[in-house]
């Protein structure tokens, strides 16, 4: 499938701002299963300065610089992203302990790279709480694709999808209690869960095909990425109980939403503001 995404971000001040600094993970990964034909930033009012850089993560990075009074600040991402989608011809049947046991073990690249992905991160903490969530899926000697796929499913039907009903400060003990937010606090408490029981994982930020049938679609979306020896990394998104395949668009990933925040920044002045974000993500046409 070839899509065309755009995402329109509008930053509306009480007072003016005399300048911005802000960070853009806006430009879809160029990766297997996934090539960007073009992708465009607009910026209005035009930036003074504009640098681009990768991040550790890899992630395409655009920061700019506004040095003039503005009172709104909008910025228009466009991309035009072919998707294959994540294909494994036969998912490995190891179970949990054993990949876990295979990722201290091993020293190839992909369990090092791995292993960075285990630990606590600045939204993501591990925790008896999240860790007894998790057990009841991770029975001993389960499959683990068997065990990533349930623990989706629960997350899916036992949790409400609510908009506005949490905010990234809130903390993920209590999302885990109040069973309710949205795509970002999902992929949280699924994360928060496997690196409970060591297992490693990552946040993922996209987007989902427009439809009416798909949670997250209005906005920027998030998903797992879970590392499978045998298989590497393999998708899963909880909000809407599938993994990933041909309508879903990855954007950036990192540990938790803080690394890979499409847009984010500082400024001067500006008091109150009201943040406005349009996602749309269909077929292009023509292909």
């Amino acid at each position: 499938m070839v899509y065309s995404a755009t995402h329109i971000t509008r930053h509306i001040y009480q007072s003016a701002v005399a300048q911005c600094i802000n960070e853009l993970r806006l430009k879809p990964r160029s990766m297997p299963g996934q090539r960007v034909l073009e992708s465009r930033i607009w910026v209005q009012p035009e930036p003074t300065a504009v640098l681009e850089r990768r991040d550790y993560f890899g992630n395409d990075v655009m920061t700019i610089s506004v040095c003039e009074p503005h009172d709104r600040l909008t910025i228009e991402a466009t991309s035009t992203v072919e998707v294959q989608g994540q294909t494994v011809e036969e998912l490995p049947s190891l179970t949990w302990e054993e990949a876990r046991e295979l990722l201290g073990r091993q020293a190839d690249a992909g369990c090092c790279e791995a292993l960075e992905f285990v630990f606590d991160s600045p939204f993501v903490s591990q925790g008896e709480d999240l860790a007894e969530f998790a057990r009841p899926t991770f029975t001993a000697g389960r499959p683990l694709i068997e065990g990533l796929k349930e623990l989706a499913h629960r997350i899916h039907t036992e949790f409400e999808y609510r908009p506005k009903s949490t905010s990234i400060d809130m903390p993920l003990l209590e999302v885990l209690r109040n069973r309710q937010g949205v795509c970002q606090d999902f992929a949280h408490v699924m994360i928060g869960a496997l690196r409970s029981l060591r297992i490693p994982a990552r946040y993922v930020s996209g987007y989902l095909r427009s439809s009416p049938t798909n949670l997250g679609s209005e906005a920027s979306h998030a998903w797992v990425s879970v590392f499978v020896p045998g298989a590497g990394w393999l998708s899963f998104d909880p909000t809407n109980d599938v993994m990933p395949t041909h309508g879903h668009i990855t954007l950036a990933w990192g540990r938790d939403y803080g690394d890979v925040t499409p847009v984010k920044g500082i400024t001067v002045g500006g008091g109150r503001q009201v943040v406005e974000v349009e996602v749309r993500v269909q077929a292009a046409e023509g292909r």
